[in-house]
């Protein structure tokens, strides 16, 4: 059974950084995308970012493009946000999730099939 757990969120000021982790366990890690998604009170969860199985590819919403990057470490089964620059409106439960893309980096909610419990991330103005 796939497991994602992710980790690193928090609270912190505007402007400042912070790095998101999601370690996954049940499958074959390196051959699949996986993704970020945030989901703020009150509204539906957005996508975020994606990077392809092997790490060649991302893709970000315009949101953030500039400001977070996705990465990935194969070797430790484990997919990271770098979030720069954050601003209040980044505020959100931060969640990954994988479903059954390898090459390609889709945007919609319902393309994966597994996700992480969620990490919340507070940016104070």
């Amino acid at each position: 059974q796939v497991q994602l757990v992710e980790s690193g969120g928090g609270l912190v000021q505007n402007g400042g950084s912070l790095r998101l982790s999601c370690a996954a366990s049940g499958r074959t890690f390196s051959a699949y995308t996986m993704a970020w998604f945030r989901q703020a009170p009150g509204k539906e969860r957005d996508f975020v970012a994606a990077i392809t199985a092997s790490g060649a590819n991302t893709n970000y919403a315009d949101s953030v493009k500039g400001r977070f990057t996705i990465s990935r470490d194969n070797a430790n089964n484990t997919v990271y946000l770098q979030m720069n620059s954050l601003k209040p409106e980044d505020t959100a439960v931060y969640y990954c999730a994988t479903g059954s893309s390898h090459y390609s980096l889709p945007r919609g909610e319902r393309t994966y099939d597994y996700w992480g419990q969620g990490t919340q991330v507070t940016v104070s103005s």
